[in-house]
């Protein structure tokens, strides 16, 4: 089962991904080009983060383990929220962070994936 520590690394070995506290000293908000893409009480137990996904995956995730719910205060159709208590597996999790982070650096604006060099200037 993934430790605080261990969802913070993951979260933070994103490439550009940055850690932020824009609601709350408690609450990590993981960023890429400004945008968010994970959500996280590090502190506090059971741990659980919220994650973006596509909509129809999310709702196979919610279907198949019953530690993923909608989304926590996030659009229910875009965001999964998973309790971190070992019945979803490790390498699930990390899947689903990297897919929220893929899915996030993916809608954002072209000048700001040109400053990450997802887009050549010019193109």
């Amino acid at each position: 089962m993934l430790t605080a520590e261990q969802l913070k690394a993951v979260c933070l070995e994103q490439p550009a991904a940055e850690e932020t506290f824009p609601f709350s000293a408690e609450l990590s908000v993981f960023k890429v080009g400004g945008k968010v893409f994970a959500l996280t009480a590090l502190d506090e137990a059971p741990l659980r983060i919220s994650l973006k996904c596509v909509p129809e995956v999310a709702v196979k995730l919610r279907i198949e383990y019953p530690a993923v719910t909608a989304g926590y205060h996030l659009n229910k159709q875009h965001w999964n929220t998973v309790l971190i208590d070992g019945s979803v597996p490790d390498h699930l999790v990390r899947e689903m962070v990297e897919d929220s982070y893929d899915l996030v650096r993916s809608k954002l604006p072209k000048a700001v994936r040109i400053t990450l060099g997802d887009v050549a200037p010019g193109k």
